[in-house]
């Protein structure tokens, strides 16, 4: 039984409130699934230099003898103060922005059937549904409190596809309940599939399970107390972990909360966030030792993230090791600005400005 408790109401918007494009991957076609053209929009902004946008003036090549050693010199020291200035400058707004993981977005089979499952065995509720029959998708928001507040589900169906692969990069979700054994019953009696029975976690005193999804998603439930976000996990593998933290702390301002290492397992786990694990959904990356590139399938998708600034966050992307996939700018038709950007392992994240 999940059991929340109320935590204060944030105002950012889900992304997932604007219509998108027939080739976004929220209706993206099977067949032409590519990390980068899993958002296709038009270019909207122009792209405004780094030391503007973090309000430095690049330096101004020098007139002169090019030839010369002190010139060159000067110029070289000048272009490289002010890229650490924008370093530093960027550092600083990211970690004045006030961020929230707002949803993650995945691809499903049969919507009607994923949606029986997750409200009856995992007591989530149907937050919102909508259909774009011209784009020939669906999608469902499900989750544990209005989507302004909580971290939520978002559930794509795509017309005609009822299968995705899952890929090896995708780990699992998080959630937390009161009591593991009775959930993993209540699963059982509803004809779910467990594939690690309650018990105690390995090196701890945490009782977990596993389970899988009708589509084949894996959920760790935790037992654990009352807690304002129940949907509490999402887990990505990733091929250098230090390099990720780096990624996540410097371009999307979150806190490396804990890291933990398993010699006997051959693994390395790093949970990030913007708060507490108790409170908050964090970010949980896993690093397995000499494992370096994972298929990443076509079925998970990505991850939403609310800012302030969605012009400054691709640029902070940009100046710490990501690779923005679509530049910032408004959404066509209406004023919500977006941009979304891969991470060093190929990870995809969209974040919108809140409103």
């Amino acid at each position: 039984m999940v059991r929340i408790i109320s935590m204060a109401s944030s105002i950012r918007p889900s992304l997932s409130t604007f219509r998108f494009s027939s080739t976004s991957r929220f209706g993206l076609p099977l067949s032409s699934f590519t990390p980068s053209r899993n958002l296709v929009f038009s270019h909207l902004a122009s792209a405004v230099p780094q030391s503007q946008l973090f309000g430095l003036r690049a330096a101004k090549p020098l007139r002169g003898d090019v030839n010369s050693t002190g010139v060159a010199s000067s110029a070289g020291n000048a272009a490289q103060a002010s890229t650490s200035a924008a370093h530093e400058s960027a550092l600083e707004w990211v970690k004045k922005d006030k961020r929230r993981m707002l949803h993650v977005v995945y691809r499903v089979g049969d919507l009607d059937r994923t949606i029986k499952f997750y409200t009856e065995c995992l007591g989530m509720k149907l937050l919102r549904k909508r259909d774009i029959p011209e784009e020939k998708y669906t999608n469902a928001f499900l989750g544990y409190g209005p989507e302004d507040s909580h971290f939520v589900i978002e559930l794509t169906y795509n017309y005609g596809v009822d299968k995705y692969d899952i890929g090896t990069g995708f780990g699992h979700f998080g959630i937390a309940v009161d009591d593991v054994a009775k959930t993993v019953e209540l699963i059982k009696a509803k004809g779910g599939k467990v594939t690690r029975e309650p018990g105690p976690v390995k090196g701890g005193n945490t009782v977990i399970a596993f389970i899988e999804d009708p589509d084949g998603y894996k959920f760790e439930l935790l037992e654990r107390g009352p807690t304002p976000e129940p949907l509490c996990q999402v887990m990505l593998r990733v091929g250098d972990l230090d390099r990720s933290i780096n990624f996540y702390e410097k371009a999307f301002g979150m806190e490396l909360l804990r890291k933990r290492d398993n010699p006997e397992y051959k693994y390395t786990i790093a949970m990030m966030g913007y708060g507490p694990e108790d409170k908050n959904v964090v970010l949980e990356l896993t690093y397995n030792y000499g494992v370096t590139d994972y298929d990443k399938g076509n079925a998970y998708a990505q991850i939403a993230i609310g800012t302030d600034d969605v012009y400054k966050t691709a640029e902070a992307i940009k100046l710490f090791g990501g690779k923005v996939t679509r530049e910032p700018g408004p959404l066509p038709g209406i004023n919500t600005k977006i941009t979304a950007c891969l991470d060093p392992d190929g990870w995809k994240t969209v974040c919108n400005l809140k409103i």
